[in-house]
């Protein structure tokens, strides 16, 4: 008797098509296309989970930058000053304070200062 793979099949391609809802046209239709294009969507979605780290790290720094600068400093300056104050900050908590609390990113920025001139 010839076998079909039947329900097998069946609750493969819901799976598929499941993952699919929304695509445009044959992308959420057709079943190789549609295949295709949830491994390309896998594949996109692998890279750009390590290039967004990317740009926001890029992100903080630009404003870090900019926060510095109003307060007399480069990036660099301020980041080796931070280092030799020993403040154990993270760049993404210096651009929140740097946009969120200026009084506060003023306070860490006297003592990079501080820190420079010793």
């Amino acid at each position: 008797m010839r076998t079909t793979k039947g329900s097998a099949r069946r609750r493969a391609k819901k799976r598929l098509f499941k993952r699919t809802k929304g695509y445009r046209g044959g992308r959420g239709n057709l079943t190789r296309t549609a295949k295709e294009t949830v491994i390309r969507a896998g594949v996109y979605a692998f890279r750009d989970r390590r290039i967004k780290k990317r740009e926001f790290r890029k992100l903080w720094i630009i404003r870090i930058n900019a926060a510095a600068r109003q307060h007399g400093l480069r990036y660099s300056e301020f980041i080796n000053g931070l280092n030799k104050s020993g403040l154990e900050l993270d760049r993404k908590t210096l651009a929140e304070m740097a946009v969120n609390d200026p009084a506060g990113f003023e306070a860490v920025v006297n003592e990079v200062k501080a820190a420079l001139a010793a």
